[in-house]
């Protein structure tokens, strides 16, 4: 996924949630056939959805970022010791998802929210031992 970042981003304007949550039917139709993305129609259409579902969340007056800090886990004690100790998805994230679902997004479940934490910082995962690892040992 990383080798398309670039890919996506030329699709998806910059990511700009007002010009996705505006693509069409014919732009749909149109990315089918980018080979820089992965051309999944349904990860497409939620990937628009979900802007237009972000763009209602602050309309009324919520923002992502703060409802993801409401999910987030308290950071742990220790780090974990190996992969097999990092969990796929929790509580939080699940939690998460929900509510993300309630407001209209798309493949967003428990394991893609665990994995966005982890992507934005708001959960550190690296292996005790590791010179990322903020967790005391």
């Amino acid at each position: 996924m990383l080798r398309k970042r670039e890919g996506y981003r030329e699709a998806f304007h910059g990511f700009d949630p007002e010009k996705v949550a505006a693509m069409t039917d014919e732009d749909v139709d149109a990315l089918m056939g980018n080979a820089g993305i992965v051309r999944n129609r349904q990860k497409i259409e939620a990937t628009i959805g979900n802007a237009r579902a972000l763009l209602e969340m602050h309309r009324d007056g919520e923002r992502l970022g703060d409802l993801i800090a409401l999910h987030t886990p308290a950071p742990r004690g220790r780090a974990p010791l190996t992969f097999a100790d990092v969990p796929t998805q929790t509580a939080e994230s699940a939690a998460l998802s929900r509510e993300l679902k309630k407001r209209g997004f798309r493949f967003v479940g428990p394991t893609t929210m665990y994995a966005t934490l982890q992507a934005i910082g708001a959960v550190d995962d690296h292996i005790r031992g590791c010179f990322l690892a903020r967790a005391a040992d």
